[in-house]
């Protein structure tokens, strides 16, 4: 199943076994982005629309602040929403919703309303959509206290980790990077959930550790390919969930290899990444045999040339470079 089949399949999913669970955003009832329409691996189910009604898959106006206002009050009054708010770019139009009123309401309010809402938003970087569209925001949101951040970086953990996001009582914002989207994996057909707060081991290895995040965890197992031919083994981690993040995993591994090198595709400065570095360094250190990495996209603008937007973000030999260079090779 493809990345984004695996969105759609788990919102169906979600949606048959909870008549709570709603769809807004913009042009859903269009299935415009894909996962509320008919796919190959539900085709007898036919479209979101047909199935559940327009009652429960209701498109919005093209305004941010309004769906996640509107998405926050039916949370707090009984409805589990799914909010698709396309490009994580816009997400900065509802930052007061986001900021003071889904992070803030259950602790303002004394834990007397939960707000089971899950914002999902597509990170369209790397396909020359300029600066207005390529950003990557989720370690923004990572500062802020009561949301939970989701950065899937396969198809199975895509499903699984919906699942478990529309059960969650907390907002979770679910961060997609759209180059995964067509990619496939073997994901089950039976219903299943991926806890919060525990990373996956991609690659087990000995020599240095590589974290991956979101759509640069392809990237890192690729690099530890060309690694193992020299004879260097890495262990590949995905953290899957920033917030909460399995730093345990982390610490275990970095204590076991000595070396650390994160790739990410955010900005450099308070990224996961910084976050992830400075967990090691307070947790680790005396197990450190070299100076941690980053590999990240520089604190530019995005710019809407390929042939310069190509160079922008973490690739496979910069990821290569960084472990050679932990390594003293």
């Amino acid at each position: 199943m493809t990345y984004i089949g695996a969105i759609g399949a788990a919102q169906r999913e979600a949606m048959q076994a909870d008549k709570r669970v709603i769809i807004i955003g913009e042009d859903v009832e269009a299935n415009v982005y894909g996962t509320t329409g008919e796919s190959k691996q539900r085709a007898e189910s036919g479209d979101f629309v047909q199935q559940f009604g327009k009652m429960r898959i209701r498109n919005t106006p093209i305004s941010e602040e309004a769906m996640v206002g509107a998405a926050i009050g039916a949370a707090m009054t009984g409805l589990r929403p799914i909010v698709d708010l396309s490009y994580s770019s816009f997400l900065y139009m509802a930052m007061d919703q986001f900021v003071n009123q889904a992070a803030k309401n259950r602790y303002m309010f004394g834990g007397q309303s939960s707000i089971p809402v899950v914002f999902r938003s597509a990170m369209f970087y790397g396909l020359n959509t300029g600066a207005h569209h390529s950003d990557r925001p989720y370690s923004m949101f990572m500062t802020i206290p009561g949301l939970k951040i989701l950065a899937p970086a396969s198809a199975a953990d895509a499903k699984g980790l919906m699942r478990s996001a529309v059960d969650s009582d907390d907002p979770v914002l679910i961060f997609e990077a759209v180059p995964l989207w067509g990619q496939k994996e073997e994901v089950p057909d039976e219903e299943y959930h991926i806890p919060f707060g525990k990373a996956r081991i991609r690659r087990e290895g000995s020599d240095v550790t590589v974290v991956g995040i979101s759509g640069s965890l392809p990237l890192a197992v690729q690099a530890a390919d060309v690694m193992a031919e020299s004879g260097v083994s890495c262990e590949v981690i995905d953290p899957r969930t920033l917030v909460p993040l399995d730093s345990a995993s982390i610490v275990e591994s970095v204590k076991k290899t000595g070396r650390l090198v994160i790739a990410e595709p955010a900005h450099r400065t308070c990224g996961a990444a910084a976050e992830i570095s400075a967990i090691v360094a307070e947790k680790a250190q005396p197990w450190l045999k070299a100076p941690i990495l980053r590999v990240t996209a520089p604190n530019m603008q995005i710019p809407f040339s390929p042939a310069l937007e190509r160079h922008f973000y973490p690739t496979k030999e910069k990821i290569v470079a960084a472990i050679r260079t932990v390594c003293g090779k």
